[in-house]
C-alpha cells in the first residue's frame, strides 16, 4: 500500500521578497525592450527622406504613431 502526503509549505518572507524583486526586474526588462524597439523604429523612419516615406505610403506625421504601434501595440 502506498501513502502520499501532500504538505504545502507556506512561502517564507525571503521567498516572497525574491519573487517580487524578480517580477520587478522582469517588468523593467520588458519595458526596456519595448522602449528600444520604439526608439529604433523612430530613428530608422526619421532618417528617411519625405520621398522615401511617401514611397512607403507613410506621412512624416505618422512616424511617431507607427513607432508606438511597433513597440507597444499587441
Amino acid at each position: 500500500m502506498t501513502y502520499f502526503t501532500d504538505t504545502a509549505a507556506n512561502a517564507t518572507l525571503i521567498e516572497r521578497l525574491m519573487f517580487t524583486v524578480s517580477t520587478a526586474f522582469a517588468a523593467a526588462a520588458e519595458r526596456q525592450a519595448k522602449r528600444r524597439v520604439y526608439k529604433t523604429t523612430m530613428n530608422e523612419l526619421g532618417a528617411l527622406s519625405n520621398r522615401d516615406l511617401a514611397d512607403l505610403g507613410i506621412s512624416r506625421s505618422e512616424v511617431r504613431r507607427i513607432a508606438w504601434e511597433a513597440a507597444y501595440a499587441q
